[in-house]
């Protein structure tokens, strides 16, 4: 427990799919308080998997009860811990879902007895739907589909509403629940976003949703749109077609309430009575606006206008920032949702890809026995899967049915040589390609939402953009806006990287991977950072998305932060002056730590355990996945045997994977150590141990070592404990960024750039066929 002193503090909470988490930091932003409550070890009644019931189909759901005991349970945790009185304000982020209320039980909240948990107040009857649809669910993926096709198609929608058709789309969840169960619509009378669900616990009373989830329901015109005259408003047309008529549609209308279209720099309450009779809080303390999960983390790492937030997880998203709201079916694109009212306005645009974890874990036990090996073999597999420029191996994972342009294409795909496969011919090329292509992805859609517009003039965009010639016509390199006929069918240039991000601030469990780390990195051409936080944490477990206990929650700080921001300018203290905006302000307040603290790093847990020790990576260890926990795959339980995996070893014994697969020695590029000498700003815990020997591809040389000695065969005995993964750690990073909380772990390489260039016509084309039910 942190010294009671009398300096404010400031609390984030988060509600995840697995973890209802809290972080607090001081007026410094530092660190000072981190806990959690986990569904499936705290709450084992509940009988959640990663938090969630999974069914055979494409269902996913929660048990909203479960989240208001872990909320009676994670402020009694908290409580005992930390003096609560000090909290001056209070921010969250939460999961994308929906909390449905019965007409006939709303919940009092202002009238709780703070002798009793909220629990034992707010029973499971109150509720018209107890378990709810979470963002891994997609049931609701042909209503959308549906619903798009009523407005005229994905583009029309897009333009209407501002977003197009995906499974999570709360509107088409809407559709779902009145045609699946016209019961539960019937008895509904209020429908909460899960953000404003645990603002609403906070405040004591039923809180509406801010502008930028708003934008995310496909019910919402923005302001900014043609035809809207400046005036934010629910679609009542968008209403009538989902509630069937236009009665149910004014339904619509009184359940989701009003939204907030301040810009998110005001308090929305008081923390309740309740809390501060029952735990002790501040009743002064204010609440602020409350937002999804993938902007408070976005928020929490202060991007610049020229950078790009890669976040792995169930789900994975490339979030940057944008200077116009101009909607189209490329992108979703929502308000900042820290912004003041008398700043210009900005936007958050967002490319999403649903096949993230489930392959990558599937994937895992198809081809490999632990995220050690297959990290591994995305290290040492040559880009393409292959040395030969013509024979370039492409697979497309698509599970779940995605957002546009894969919004009606579901399967496993494979290319070899342009051809479309069964399965590669060498099984070890496919951990790769499931990385390439997800990753390339990205990058493809990036240069696609370039000539919209979207994100501005580009200028701070442009690295040296004439500096390096581009190899399809020997010239120097074009302006973005000049067309060309050498692009290979492309709109965009695949060679010129400069309109390309300049940093990416990764998150998540994959961006723990050395492996991963350098593949963003040669893809887009830029350095790849990660949060300190993050990076601590992976030395303990490197292959989860929750952080472990001690470590905070990036959703959770941004919330944090976002209530730093707000009380400063009600205090009226020079840091909520609003000259400078939100990223403006946490910078400021970060460099002043910086100074006052003599340069040492920001902390990155509290009482946490030892950052050094590694967390085994066996094959049912997950990633937070629906499913790939418990024992192997049954769909790939035999496609590679303990012979074949012990022959691969010897491969690597011998220096490569052989002639005969065609992956050899002088193929693999070898990158410098991540850890530096003892002067490199390093993450606070990392400061004081010895240098790691860690590289972000294998060593070679060094694997006769660590797999045992003798030679391999059938008879060998292979580990009975797989090999640890050995995460990510810190390289030199400027004093701007550790100050920050972020370093860097990958280095971009402008030969590995031109390689994954090359291969993107292709890509394209490939992805083409699919799109059109070629293949």
């Amino acid at each position: 427990m942190p010294p009671k002193n009398m300096s404010a503090v400031f609390l984030g909470l988060e509600l995840a799919t697995d973890q209802l988490r809290a972080s607090m930091v001081d007026e410094n932003l530092e660190l000072v308080g981190v806990d959690a409550i986990d569904f499936d070890t705290e709450l084992p009644e509940y009988q959640t998997q990663g938090g969630i019931f999974t069914t055979p189909g494409d269902a996913y759901t929660t048990p909203v009860e479960m989240w208001i005991k872990a909320f009676d349970l994670l402020l009694e945790k908290l409580s005992k811990s930390y003096d609560l009185a000090r909290i001056k304000g209070i921010g969250g982020a939460a999961q994308h879902a929906l909390v449905w209320w019965k007409a006939s039980q709303m919940p009092a909240l202002q009238a709780l007895d703070p002798r009793l948990p909220v629990y034992a107040q707010i029973a499971a009857p109150s509720l018209s739907l107890p378990n709810t649809p979470v963002a891994q669910d997609t049931s609701a993926h042909t209503h959308a589909l549906a619903l798009e096709a009523a407005l005229g198609g994905p583009d029309l929608m897009a333009a209407r509403v501002g977003t197009c058709a995906h499974a999570s789309l709360l509107a088409a969840q809407l559709l779902r629940v009145r045609e699946a169960w016209p019961d539960v619509w019937a008895r509904t009378g209020r429908v909460q976003v899960a953000s404003s669900f645990l603002a609403s616990l906070m405040c004591g009373g039923l809180v509406g949703m801010g502008e930028a989830e708003a934008c995310a329901t496909g019910l919402w015109v923005h302001g900014a749109m043609p035809g809207a005259n400046g005036q934010s408003h629910w679609d009542e047309g968008v209403m009538e077609i989902v509630g069937g008529n236009r009665e149910e549609g004014r339904r619509i209308w009184a359940w989701l309430g009003d939204v907030d279209v301040s810009g998110g720099r005001r308090r929305i309450g008081n923390v309740s009575r309740y809390l501060v009779d029952r735990y002790g809080f501040d009743p002064d303390a204010i609440v602020t606006p409350f937002t999804s999960d993938y902007l408070s983390t976005y928020l929490s790492l202060c991007p610049s206008p020229s950078d790009a937030v890669l976040s792995f997880g169930p789900m994975d998203a490339m979030l940057a920032p944008a200077s116009h709201y101009l909607p189209t079916r490329l992108y979703n694109l929502f308000p900042h949702p820290a912004q003041d009212a008398s700043e210009k306005r900005r936007y958050v645009v967002m490319l999403t890809s649903r096949n993230a974890d489930v392959p990558r874990a599937l994937v895992r036990d198809m081809y490999t026995k632990s995220w050690s090996a297959f990290d591994r073999l995305v290290a040492i597999v040559p880009p393409g899967g292959s040395i030969g420029l013509d024979d370039k191996l492409f697979s497309f994972w698509l599970l779940q049915g995605d957002s546009f342009p894969f919004s009606h294409v579901k399967g496993i795909f494979r290319f070899e040589t342009g051809v479309k496969v069964n399965e590669f011919r060498d099984l070890r090329a496919n951990p790769r390609c499931l990385v390439e292509s997800q990753i390339l992805s990205f990058r493809v859609r990036w240069s696609r939402i370039l000539a919209t517009g979207v994100l501005g003039s580009g200028s701070g965009r442009s690295r040296n953009a004439n500096s390096t010639p581009s190899p399809i016509s020997g010239q120097q390199k074009r302006a973005q806006t000049s067309p060309s006929p050498n692009n290979m069918g492309l709109s965009f240039d695949p060679y010129d990287f400069a309109p390309l991000p300049v940093r990416i601030l990764a998150t998540g469990a994959a961006a723990n991977f050395p492996s991963i780390a350098n593949l963003a990195g040669d893809v887009f051409n830029a350095p790849v950072l990660v949060p300190t936080t993050q990076i601590d944490a992976a030395q303990v477990v490197p292959h989860r998305n929750a952080p472990p206990s001690g470590f905070p929650a990036r959703a959770a700080l941004g919330g944090a932060y976002i209530a730093r921001w707000v009380w400063g300018k009600e205090k009226g203290t020079p840091a909520g002056t609003g000259r400078g905006g939100f990223e403006e302000e946490v910078r400021r307040l970060l460099s002043k730590r910086w100074a006052a603290a003599g340069g040492a790093p920001l902390r990155t847990n509290v009482n946490a355990m030892g950052s050094s020790s590694k967390a085994g990576s066996a094959a049912g260890s997950g990633t937070s996945t629906p499913y790939g926990h418990g024992g192997r795959s049954t769909l790939g339980a035999t496609v590679l045997v303990e012979e074949e995996e012990d022959e691969m070893e010897e491969m690597e014994r011998a220096g490569g994977f052989g002639l005969g697969s065609g992956f050899g020695e002088g193929e693999l590029r070898m990158r410098t150590i991540t850890s530096s000498t003892a002067g490199t700003a390093m993450s606070g815990s990392t400061l004081g141990e010895a240098p790691s020997t860690a590289f972000t591809t294998p060593d070679l040389s060094t694997l006769n070592t660590s797999t045992g000695a003798g030679t391999p065969g059938p008879e060998s005995a292979v580990p009975a404990t797989p090999t640890a993964l050995t995460p990510v750690v810190a390289m030199p990073t400027s004093e701007a960024e550790t100050q920050l909380g972020l370093a860097k772990v990958a280095e971009p390489d402008v030969d590995a750039f031109m390689s994954y260039a090359a291969i993107v016509p292709e890509y394209c084309r490939l992805e083409g066929l699919l799109v059109k039910s070629i293949v």
